[in-house]
C-alpha cells in the first residue's frame, strides 16, 4: 500500500460513514484487503504521523483542545488523518488555516476537543480482523522528526502564540 492507496481508503470511509466512524469503517474496508496490504498500511499511517509530527501542528492542537499532551498530540494527528488528504495537506502547510475547517469552527462553538485514537490502528483492527492475530511488530517502523526548536515556547505564552496562530487564538478566545 502506498500513500495514494492510503488516502483513497480514507475517502472512501469519509464518503459512506459518519463523521465519528471514519477510523472504524477504514478499518472495516482495509480488513478486505491481502495481509501483505493491511501491513504496510501501518507504515504508510507512521510516515503520515511523522510528517505531521511539526511544532507549528502541535500549537494548533492545544489552542484547539485547550492543551495538548504527548499522545493528546497523537490523538489529534489521528482526527486530522480522518479527515481526509487535503485537509492533512493544508494543515501542515499552515496550521493556522484549521481555523477554516467546519470541525475547527464546531468544536470553537461546542467546546469540543478533537481527537481520534483509533485512527492510530486502523491497520492494526484491520489486520486481526482479517487474520485472528496481531500486526506483526517488524511490519513497520517509527522515527519522528526532531521539533522545530524556532515553536519551543510554552504555548500557554498566549501572546506568541497569538502571533503564530491568530485565526486559531482569535476563534478560540486563546489571548
Amino acid at each position: 500500500m502506498d500513500k495514494h492507496t492510503f488516502w483513497k481508503l480514507i475517502e472512501t470511509a469519509r464518503s459512506e460513514a459518519d463523521p465519528d466512524q471514519v477510523a472504524s469503517y477504514a478499518s472495516e474496508l482495509l480488513a478486505r484487503r491481502p495481509e501483505v496490504e493491511i501491513a504496510a498500511a501501518q507504515q504508510v499511517l507512521w510516515d503520515l504521523l511523522a510528517e505531521s509530527y511539526r511544532s507549528p501542528l502541535w500549537a494548533a492542537a492545544y489552542v484547539i483542545n485547550g492543551g495538548c499532551s504527548d499522545d493528546g498530540f497523537d490523538y489529534f494527528r489521528g482526527w486530522l488523518l480522518t479527515q481526509g488528504e487535503a485537509a492533512f495537506a493544508r494543515a501542515l502547510a499552515d496550521p493556522d488555516s484549521l481555523a477554516d475547517h467546519p470541525a475547527v469552527r464546531e468544536a470553537a462553538a461546542e467546546g469540543l476537543e478533537l481527537w481520534d485514537e483509533e485512527a492510530l490502528s486502523i491497520a492494526w483492527t484491520a489486520y486481526e480482523a482479517r487474520t485472528g492475530h496481531e500486526l506483526p511488530a517488524d511490519s513497520f517502523t517509527i522515527s519522528y522528526p526532531p521539533l522545530d526548536p524556532s515553536w519551543n515556547f510554552d504555548f500557554d505564552d498566549t501572546a506568541e502564540t497569538s502571533t503564530r496562530l491568530p485565526r486559531l487564538s482569535a476563534l478560540f478566545a486563546f489571548a
